[in-house]
């Protein structure tokens, strides 16, 4: 499905560059987020949920459509995410996005700002977790918590390592 999606996208740029509505600068710059926020989503994709033995992937918590690149700046990029609980209630949530930033910190190898959500409407205190993952006092005060680190460690190590 995702290279449909990926031939789609490709053929539809092409149509408007030949058109004339799009110039080959945008389709260049757009090409380009599109490979950034893949890059994104493969450092992303094999985290694990703090309580289950499955992958944020393998449980539709995040898909490469969660992922969005803006650019910034020369070399430098806005990546949004937007992920989805499992469940409306799920307890946790917050490590979920911890995690998210914690491996997007260590494995990114450009230079970046990090927004964090969950998905609108996935989550029934979506509003509250949003502040709690992108403030960074707090995020650094989780991770200061040898328990919580020890389980996002868990959670972001990859099987190989």
């Amino acid at each position: 499905m995702d290279i449909v999606l990926s031939l789609v996208s490709l053929t539809v740029t092409k149509v408007l560059q030949f058109s004339g509505l799009v110039d080959k600068s945008d389709a260049l710059r757009t090409k380009k987020m599109e490979e950034k926020a893949l890059e994104v989503y493969d450092v992303i994709r094999s985290i694990r949920d703090p309580e289950k033995p499955n992958t944020l992937e393998e449980l539709d918590v995040v898909t490469e459509k969660c992922v969005e690149v803006q650019e910034l700046g020369e070399d430098e990029y806005l990546i949004i995410i937007k992920f989805s609980p499992t469940v409306p209630h799920c307890s946790l949530a917050t490590l979920i996005g911890l995690c998210l930033q914690v491996k997007l910190q260590r494995c990114l190898p450009f230079k970046h700002k990090l927004e964090i959500y969950i998905s609108e409407g996935t989550h029934s205190t979506e509003e509250d977790i949003n502040k709690q993952i992108n403030d960074k006092e707090r995020v650094a005060a989780a991770m200061e918590n040898p328990n919580l680190r020890e389980i996002v460690e868990q959670c972001v190590t990859e099987p190989d390592d």
